[in-house]
């Protein structure tokens, strides 16, 4: 028998846990499923297990505020659902999902998606050799295991998530060999006019001043304006080779390099959807289409926390409980006046912690550089597929990225296109001169991960239904 429920939240982040709890204290029925083993997301990632280690203390008091939400979470009555993959969503709303190689489809009357963010795509010569990975990955092994890498590090790209880890290395006993920044120069300047929309956010602005005052008093090796960089070696990663600001090339020994050049909303379920979009120019990327309360252009499907845009852990918090009294005057658990009583202070959290979001865009934006790699570099790495490969298919007519993906099985391998969907698009746009916002994304068909024979094979479908 189908289970249903009023609100079926996706993701054990801020934002999930928030709504699940908001949702649960108007009365909704709410199944919160997620992939990991425990509640946290990928911010607070382990945090019930890791917040009172010296694990814990190093990363910092904001991710140990995680363990509290964790708790209230865990007591607010909502049906809680780890190792859990999702792998399809269908208006209705039914869900797809399987567990322990167990497929079984969910019924509800809302949905709310809080899949968070990912790191953007960085196709460089070399992404792809062992000993190459990003800051993000990096940061995991940190909060999971406590582990650090053994010897001294290489850290290209640029952005807050790149000082916060450089610091919580440092603090770890870690070591870093050098700092290849690849901001722009002028990111002060940049950020100017939007200084004082963000000093509210002082708070955040006094942590990465923090941050970088630790790498100074770590004499951290630090090469602002680097245009572009690659990594090289015979079967792992031996040496990175950089372009400094002048122009002038440089190369390095490195036994291990972290990359990250920012996070980008997680779009593939919206996508998968049907969802209208928008385009973020400041960032180069897509975000859903959201009304007030964080619902889509598909009524009943909502999306909170970063994958609504980038906000960080405080805001996605504010989001997951907006989206909740959505569902809840869907499901006329509230009215829309009581409702909208309970947003304000949430509105007023959410502008507050957005505030500095302009500031930080104009600092960090996607070098040019990331929509522009080389022909012999890999931008889908599923397929082994190089630029120059993605160029040539470009010649032939004028396709779109689904076009190129009949061409090339570009987009058709275990990450669908998460990897290299946003590049495939610059270069298009590149080579048919016009705006990347007009050239689209993968058409995103499911299973949105990895399904076996077997799972679906024990899916039972209730005689035909849905």
């Amino acid at each position: 028998m189908t289970r249903q429920y009023d609100l079926v939240i996706i993701g054990a982040g801020p934002a999930g846990m928030n709504a699940a709890i908001r949702a649960r204290g108007h009365g909704l029925s709410v199944l919160l499923v997620d992939e990991q083993p425990a509640p946290g997301g990928q911010i607070w990632r382990a945090v019930e297990t890791v917040a009172d280690t010296p694990t814990g203390m190093l990363l910092g008091e904001e991710y140990r505020a995680g363990s509290a939400l964790a708790r209230a979470f865990r007591n607010c009555g909502a049906e809680y659902q780890p190792g859990t993959q999702v792998w399809q969503i269908e208006r209705g709303w039914h869900v797809y999902m399987s567990r322990d190689q167990q497929a079984e489809i969910v019924a509800a009357d809302n949905v709310l998606l809080a899949t968070g963010a990912q790191e953007r795509p960085a196709p460089f010569p070399g992404w792809t050799l062992p000993g190459v990975m990003t800051v993000g990955a990096a940061q995991i092994v940190l909060k999971t295991s406590n582990q650090v890498p053994a010897e001294p590090v290489w850290i290209a790209g640029s952005g807050p998530l790149v000082l916060l880890y450089m610091a919580q290395l440092l603090k770890a006993g870690g070591k870093i060999a050098g700092w290849l920044d690849t901001a722009p120069p002028g990111a002060w300047r940049r950020g100017l006019p939007y200084f004082l929309k963000a000093v509210g956010s002082w708070r955040d602005m006094r942590k990465g001043y923090g941050w970088m005052r630790e790498l100074r008093a770590a004499d951290v090796p630090v090469i602002r304006g680097v245009r572009q960089f690659r990594a090289e070696g015979e079967g792992r990663l031996a040496h990175i080779v950089y372009e400094s600001h002048d122009g002038a090339a440089h190369r390095v020994p490195a036994g291990l390099l972290l990359v990250h050049e920012g996070v980008v909303p997680s779009i593939h379920m919206t996508k998968a959807l049907e969802c209208k979009h928008v385009w973020l120019t400041e960032q180069a990327c897509l975000a859903p289409e959201l009304d007030a309360w964080g619902e889509t252009s598909q009524a009943g499907l909502f999306v909170a926390g970063d994958g609504a845009g980038i906000g960080g852990a405080r805001a996605a918090e504010a989001r997951g409980e907006l989206a909740a009294l959505g569902a809840a005057i869907r499901a006329k658990k509230v009215s829309p006046e009581t409702a909208a009583r309970a947003a304000a202070p949430l509105r007023r959290k959410l502008a507050a912690q957005l505030a500095i979001r302009p500031m930080l865009d104009a600092m960090y934006p996607p070098r040019a550089s990331l929509s522009a790699p080389s022909d012999d570099t890999i931008v889908c790495r599923c397929e082994e597929l190089t630029a120059g490969d993605i160029r040539a298919a470009a010649k032939i007519g004028h396709p779109g990225p689904n076009q190129i993906k009949s061409f090339t099985r570009a987009g058709m391998g275990p990450c669908q296109g998460r990897q290299c969907g946003y590049t495939i698009a610059h270069i298009l746009a590149a080579e048919q001169n016009c705006p990347v916002a007009e050239v689209g994304f993968f058409r995103i068909r499911p299973p949105l991960k990895p399904l076996t024979i077997g799972e679906l094979a024990s899916l039972d479908i209730g005689g035909g239904e849905p």
